[in-house]
């Protein structure tokens, strides 16, 4: 029996033989500025939303916790040049076939909690109403997923998100 590898199409194409991890950033934190991060834990503590935390003593969102209002406390109470000037997020939403519209259940959770109006409905003929996201207003502030009722929403580095 031939061994399977757990490597999506996409990196096979463009050549990756692992895709790389993924760990949502708060705003202005980049894959470089992160590595001055020293794990002091100012930011967790200064974030009044509670959705920051240290993982590998580098501080990384929590986007089920609750929604980032983008204060820029975390960056204010940073000792280290972690958080860049530039308050955007690395990531978007991103809305999974486990979505309960696509099952055939009336869920609006998603639309109702963004501040952004970045997901709207679209009609279809016999069923609930589907999410539509647009990934251009779309803030990745996490809004949606915590009131998601299956967990349907998650997010994927802009890059990706741009490519798709």
């Amino acid at each position: 029996m031939p061994a399977t590898a757990s490597i999506s199409r996409r990196n096979l194409l463009k050549g990756r033989t692992v895709a790389p991890p993924f760990q949502p950033r708060p705003p202005g934190v980049t894959l470089a500025s992160v590595a001055s991060c020293t794990g002091c834990g100012d930011c967790v503590t200064a974030c009044p939303q509670q959705i920051l935390q240290l993982r590998d003593s580098k501080v990384a969102l929590l986007p089920a916790s609750g929604e980032c209002t983008f204060c820029g406390e975390c960056a204010a109470a940073c000792p280290e040049p972690v958080f860049t000037e530039i308050r955007v997020m690395a990531h978007v939403a991103t809305i999974s076939d486990d979505c309960l519209a696509m099952a055939g259940i009336t869920c609006m959770s998603c639309r109702d909690a963004c501040p952004e109006v970045a997901i709207t409905m679209r009609p279809r003929v016999g069923g609930p109403f589907l999410p539509v996201l647009d990934r251009s207003t779309c803030t990745g502030c996490g809004a949606c997923i915590a009131p998601c009722p299956s967990d349907a929403i998650g997010f994927i580095e802009r890059e990706y998100a741009d490519e798709g």
